[in-house]
């Protein structure tokens, strides 16, 4: 009977916290997501953009895609004379990189330049002084 109340005496402390016990486990740690990187895959990507600013008048655009080993592009842009160049190029292992260059529009004459006046003329040595 007296081992039966110990341990009933004993078991009440334990639940109302009043003897040590053991601290919870710590939770699991967040799940780790691992970046798979696939080196075999090919590459491939496709972007373009354009600018056309009447402000100051400048205009450009670019564009390019690749499929694996292949790239193929172009880009345009208002050169100082006023004409449009448009560059299209190619690049792959077997040819390497390869341009073709077009020009649209007529160059327009170069503004007037104010006129140059001559050089002063240059000045004289003074004369021995006759003594």
């Amino acid at each position: 009977m007296k081992i039966a109340l110990v341990l009933g005496c004993l078991l009440a402390a334990a639940h109302a916290g009043l003897l040590p016990h053991a601290p919870p486990p710590p939770p699991p740690p967040p799940p780790q997501h691992e970046i798979i990187y696939d080196y075999v895959a090919p590459a491939s990507y496709r972007f373009d953009y354009a600018v056309r600013d009447g402000h100051t008048g400048d205009a450009k655009t670019q564009w390019e895609h690749r499929d694996g080993d292949t790239v193929r592009g172009a880009y345009s842009l208002v050169d100082a004379d006023g004409t449009t160049r448009i560059v299209e190029y190619t690049a792959d292992p077997h040819n390497g990189f390869r341009a073709e260059v077009k020009r649209l529009g007529h160059p327009a004459p170069p503004p007037p330049q104010p006129p140059t006046l001559p050089p002063p003329p240059a000045p004289h040595a003074p004369l021995p002084y006759p003594g």
